[in-house]
């Protein structure tokens, strides 16, 4: 896919990917948990070796200075969802290049196969306004909706109890983290360079509460 722009630094951008022939991506725990584990470490200048993935308190190893901020991220059975901030030139580029061929070396490795995990190169969109910005960390965060109602982008959401539970506890989200849990995998995220409006948990609640009761008329947003 050739981008109609390129990275700059300062800039946020929405990054996705899903498995080539929209295979799954993550076939079990281990899987999500050493995406989560390559989040961290390649998102630094240093290189890694292998061995650091299976290290003690994993998530308190000093990466140095990092590529990329990732502001909210999301990762679904098929495919993944980012918000990145960009440090430096080529830094979100060198940063999924590591994540990504990391994890493929890993995946095709631990189930005998071979050839392409990802579909092509990852997409990647320019948030280029502030409401996109304000909206798109709450829509990464949604997707795990579809594990527990499918067809809630176009019906809107039958239980939004149940839904608000589900993605609280939904383990491979930056949701968590939003919410205020502290846990290790909140060092992934730097929820710091978003705008203020996010320290605001209630606010970022009554954003959430507004996409769940009417999300059929307000997803234009993020599209």
């Amino acid at each position: 896919m050739n981008r109609s722009f390129k990275f700059s630094p300062g800039e946020f951008y929405h990054i996705y990917s899903r498995g080539v022939d929209r295979r799954k991506i993550y076939l079990e725990k281990n899987d999500y948990e050493r995406f989560c584990k390559l989040l961290y470490i390649a998102n630094s200048e240093k290189p890694f070796e292998i061995s650091v993935l299976e290290q003690d308190k994993f998530y308190s190893i000093d990466r140095g200075v990092q590529l990329v901020d990732i502001c909210a991220y999301c990762l679904m059975p098929n495919h993944f969802h980012f918000v990145i901030k960009e440090h430096s030139t080529n830094g979100i580029s060198l940063f999924m290049k590591k994540l990504l061929t990391g994890y493929a070396m890993y995946f095709n490795a631990r189930n005998e196969r071979t050839g392409a995990l990802f579909q092509g190169k990852f997409r990647a969109k320019h948030i280029s306004t502030s409401e996109y910005l304000r909206h798109v960390p709450l829509y990464v965060h949604m997707n795990s909706i579809d594990l527990v109602e499918p067809k809630w982008k176009e019906n809107g959401i039958m239980d939004v109890n149940k839904v608000k539970k589900y993605m609280r506890n939904y383990p491979y989200s930056s949701f968590p983290d939003f919410m205020g849990e502290e846990r290790e995998k909140g060092r992934i995220i730097s929820k710091n360079s978003l705008p203020a409006y996010y320290d605001s948990l209630e606010e970022h609640l009554e954003d959430l509460q507004d996409w769940l009761e009417i999300t059929p008329e307000i997803s234009h947003l993020i599209k």
